[in-house]
């Protein structure tokens, strides 16, 4: 028969009550009779029962996060760092993929494992506001990422209009003025694209700069592959960029793969930006500057957010917030 509560009570010298509240995460118990606790707990190998946790308390004690794609440094990141919070909080995550489509997002708005999560973590592509105040699931639901606006739930995110327009602004300052942008997206779910195009543009027209079609270059989808390809069709122009702002880290990672093998220096020809800080663009050669969005606060902010309306101590209202970012300055802009 597995251990239960009372046999780790034995084994620790202490009542049931003491050992429940040191499983459900309880605070006022001191640090020595917690410590003893769970060397019971370890020595037994006790694991509480979630369902019949679940049946008394009417909680689950697990979180969802649906995501578009974890192969996607950024999204890998954040679910790490969601995953971290919640652990911290006494919570499990199951993590979801929802290939930023419209069916697989609105089978998470409808109701992702309802009957076994306490609240879901969403961060949407494809849907509307209309969407998003059509649902009827009643699980708690914080959104990340874009969204469109004035919709009814919590959301924390960025400002991308601005972070572009600090990406942009940083390779004006270190003398680029045939600057191109990768990544635009003119239909579907393509929030993130359109605001970072917009603050591209903004940043060229506060430079002075012309805003030039043939230097924007779309991108199918936000991967390593798409980043070379674009790079590739902006060294085909007659009038090569000398900057290049590109809408995340894996497309300026293809960016900078397409250049070494054309034996184009970087930064001293071309100078790249990326953007989301993934950690890959620390160790590429050149080093990748980047926007830093701070990823710790998003998840930290969401996680929060998500159990304050689990635990119904969240004002009526949405909660909006935006978190910072920073742009980090590495070898391909140090000219």
């Amino acid at each position: 028969m597995p251990p239960k509560l009372r046999d780790v009570a034995e084994r620790a010298g202490v009542s049931v009550k003491t050992v429940s509240n040191v499983v459900n995460g309880y605070v006022h118990v001191k640090d020595a009779t917690r410590d003893r606790v769970q060397r019971a707990i370890d020595e037994l190998g006790y694991r509480p029962n979630l369902t019949a946790r679940s049946l008394r308390s009417g909680r689950s004690g697990v979180l969802a996060l649906a995501v578009p794609e974890l192969d996607v440094p950024y999204f890998a990141e954040l679910a790490r760092l969601v995953v971290e919070t919640a652990a911290d909080r006494g919570y499990t995550v199951v993590i979801d993929q929802t290939g930023g489509g419209r069916e697989q997002e609105m089978v998470v708005l409808k109701g992702i494992r309802s009957h076994f999560v306490d609240g879901v973590l969403f961060s949407p592509l494809a849907l509307s506001a209309a969407d998003l105040r059509a649902r009827t699931d009643r699980a708690p639901l914080v959104l990340l990422g874009e969204r469109a606006p004035r919709g009814p739930d919590d959301h924390v995110g960025i400002d991308n209009v601005r972070a572009a327009r600090d990406a942009t602004e940083h390779l004006v300052a270190i003398g680029c003025r045939r600057i191109a942008a990768i990544g635009a997206q003119t239909g579907g779910p393509g929030a993130t694209a359109r605001q970072r195009l917009s603050g591209y543009r903004a940043s060229l027209t506060e430079a002075g700069l012309p805003y030039d079609p043939d230097l924007v270059v779309p991108a199918r989808s936000f991967h390593r592959a798409d980043g070379f390809a674009a790079m590739a069709a902006l060294l085909a122009l007659p009038d090569p960029p000398d900057g290049v702002f590109c809408f995340n880290d894996p497309l300026a990672l293809g960016a900078l793969r397409c250049l070494a093998t054309r034996g184009i220096r970087v930064p001293q020809d071309v100078a790249v930006v990326g953007f989301d800080d993934a950690e890959d663009g620390r160790y590429s050669t050149p080093s990748l500057s980047t926007i830093a969005p701070d990823k710790p606060t998003i998840a930290t902010t969401a996680v929060d957010f998500l159990l304050a309306r689990i635990d119904g101590t969240a004002p009526t209202g949405p909660r909006r917030t935006t978190a910072p970012h920073t742009l980090v300055p590495r070898e391909s802009t140090d000219r």
